[in-house]
């Protein structure tokens, strides 16, 4: 009994501090198991069925997710006089009486599988409501009377129901700010008319067409988010507007004006009956308009990768003089014009990559091409040569990826007087990035990187671009931290990467390397791949060199190492910071079987003794009778000139003999 009293004690104290009235505890826990901090009582997952009626009166959030209410009754939040957020996600709501709310600002319903009559119903009397979530619910369709008192309403997020239609059911919500109604079932936004938004999301629908009203009304909009749609024209935005971002990818748009054989829509028209009531209208508009009547001198992000785009309207990125950011990637553009009459002269990233781009376009005299260009990636494209001149202008450039083109670097060695299209790079010192992966390269040789400060390149799938002798990269050894030489056809492990004492990254997957080049050993590599080559062993002191002990993360799979001599494996295995990623999936050969090298049976181990016993052994016997045949050899050699030296010595001395 008197052990058990110092526990007791302890109890009480417990106790007293956590169940006590929280007055002077930042933390305490309620009777019902619900935690307090500071003005928050978490009660997620307590498998409650109703609002516990014990916590502290002066909560302002309360957090009852993941529990089994179904309804809120009158009298559930009376006592919570400060409650201002109150989040019942993944409940079973079905009931919300009038007058259980008294100034709450944040609501969130989400995961309560309500439809929209439920939703009208648990949303009455919610005058001072701020933010709505009804996220992850089953509601279909929306009309004005689902948000009808809702006029303090500035966020509602509607995000994966499945609505597929909205009947006017924003126009009393004066205040909204944000609309989320991505993944959805939306076919269609005409009159869009909520000049108050300044984000709009409706990302993952089936949207056909996006229509503003026609006004010249400024709207808020700045983030309009129509990605992952099915768009099939570029969509018809605010005249007015303050619009920074807008997101289009992955959607079926294209511009229709010019078809691919040539033929021109410019003056094609069609003519639409409007019939209201006895009233009946004739209107005649020419349907591939390309005219753009938006103001976007704001937008500063535009996003159209993914769609069917084969060519851009003239002028068309003129109206855009603030842009920075132009993703038009994966599209099935030809041509591009790298300038216009009006200059992009704040784009800093331009995406042209996954396009049939086989050239560039610049206009003469228009002025500096895209002076403020930092980022630009032209890779998977059909381009074989560049405007001369193309990075001129570009003072600001960090960037640059050509991979998987058929490019050249400069300087190419004339043939019959002409020298062959190539990249000048040079004197780029601001360029710290180049992708030249898959480009066809061969024979690299002169400065192609003169003037650059390099920390990554890669060379990958350039299968003739190495000889074995890496001097071209020798003005940028001291810069160069990552290189990637991946699947190069090298083979030669006398390739001298001394010189490299900067590089933190390479990869040589993908080679012929039978054995690891010595020159790594000295470097203070953090990341080495040397996946799908053909060594059947590292060195046996790798992990003792500066490179085992920088070595933070290695792949080695792939490769046909020897059961036996797994000695560097091992030490590896016991580095504390080196990592390596495909552990699991490292074999190695014994007799002509494939094992894994993480853990070997003890059998093949035994094997693996006897077989390094038998071997020093069969040096041994193959070593002794060397070794006694020179002793023998030596012995009668001796015994011959024996007299000789011994007349040669004392001759020398003057000594007489005692013969």
């Amino acid at each position: 009994m008197e052990a058990l009293l110092p526990v007791l004690s302890l109890l009480l104290v417990l106790l007293a501090v956590g169940w006590g009235d929280g007055a002077g505890a930042a933390w305490a826990m309620s009777p019902g198991g619900c935690e307090h901090v500071q003005s928050t009582a978490d009660c997620k997952r307590k498998w409650l069925s109703s609002v516990p009626g014990n916590l502290q009166g002066d909560i302002e959030e309360l957090l009852l997710d993941d529990n089994t209410i179904r309804v809120l009754g009158r009298a559930s939040l009376l006592s919570y006089h400060q409650l201002k957020h109150l989040s019942l996600t993944k409940n079973r709501m079905e009931l919300l009486e009038p007058g259980a709310f008294l100034a709450l600002r944040v609501l969130d319903l989400s995961g309560n599988q309500l439809n929209e009559d439920m939703a009208s119903v648990l949303l009455s009397n919610l005058s001072s409501l701020e933010s709505l979530s009804m996220a992850r619910n089953v509601i279909m369709r929306l009309d004005s009377s689902v948000f009808t008192n809702l006029t303090q309403l500035l966020e509602l997020n509607l995000e994966r129901n499945y609505i597929f239609e909205i009947d006017q059911a924003f126009e009393g919500l004066q205040r909204l700010q944000r609309l989320n109604i991505a993944y959805n079932y939306m076919t269609c936004i005409v009159d869009f008319n909520l000049t108050k938004l300044r984000v709009l999301n409706v990302s993952y629908n089936i949207i056909e067409w996006f229509l503003a009203l026609e006004s010249d009304d400024l709207f808020e909009l700045e983030v309009l988010d129509l990605s992952h749609n099915q768009l099939l024209f570029f969509p018809v935005l605010p005249r007015q507007s303050k619009l920074h971002s807008l997101l289009l990818k992955d959607n079926k748009m294209s511009f229709y004006q010019l078809l691919p054989n040539g033929t021109s829509l410019e003056n094609v028209t069609v003519q639409f009956l409007l019939i209201d009531g006895n009233s009946t209208n004739i209107t005649t508009v020419r349907l591939w308009d390309e005219v753009c009547y938006s103001n976007l001198s704001s937008l500063r992000l535009l996003d159209m990768s993914q769609n069917q785009f084969w060519y851009l309207p003239k002028g068309f990125l003129a109206k855009m003089p603030a842009l920075t950011h132009l993703k038009l990637n994966q599209n099935c553009l030809e041509t591009f014009q790298l300038s216009e009459r009006d200059p992009l002269a704040m784009l800093t990233d331009l995406d042209l990559s996954q396009n049939l781009l086989m050239e560039l376009w610049e206009d003469v005299g228009a002025g500096p091409a895209l002076p403020s260009l930092q980022l630009f990636n032209l890779s998977t494209n059909m381009l074989q040569a560049l405007p001369a001149g193309i990075f001129t202008h570009t003072k600001q450039i960090t960037t640059v990826d050509l991979s998987y083109n058929r490019l050249d670097l400069c300087p190419q060695l004339a043939v019959l007087g002409r020298s062959a299209p190539c990249v000048d790079i040079r004197g780029l010192a601001t360029l710290t990035r180049l992708s030249l992966a898959g480009c066809g390269l061969r024979d690299l040789g002169g400065h192609p990187f003169r003037g650059t400060a390099l920390t990554h390149l890669d060379l990958s799938d350039n299968r003739e671009a190495l000889s074995g002798d890496l001097g071209w990269l020798r003005d940028v050894a001291v810069t160069l931290q990552v290189l990637s030489l991946r699947n190069t056809n090298l083979s030669s492990a006398s390739v001298d990467f001394s010189a490299f004492q900067s590089l933190a990254g390479l990869d040589l997957s993908g080679n012929a390397l039978t054995t690891l080049p010595a020159s790594l050993g000295a470097l203070k590599l953090r990341s080495l791949d040397l996946r799908d080559n053909s060594l059947t062993a590292l060195p046996a002191d790798v992990a003792w060199r500066p490179l085992g002990r920088s070595l933070q993360e290695l792949y080695l799979s792939r490769n046909p190492y020897n059961c036996c001599t797994l000695g560097w494996w091992e030490a590896l295995q016991r580095g504390e910071r080196l990592r390596v990623p495909d552990r699991h999936e490292v074999t190695c050969n014994y007799d002509s079987q494939r094992l894994s090298a993480l853990v070997l049976p003890e059998p093949v181990l035994r094997d693996c003794r006897w077989r390094t016993a038998d071997t020093a052994l069969l040096y041994l016997v193959l070593a002794l009778p060397t070794c006694l045949t020179l002793l023998v050899a030596f012995t009668v050699v001796f015994l011959t000139l024996k007299p000789k030296l011994l007349k040669m010595v004392k001759r020398r001395c003057g000594v007489s003999s005692p013969y």
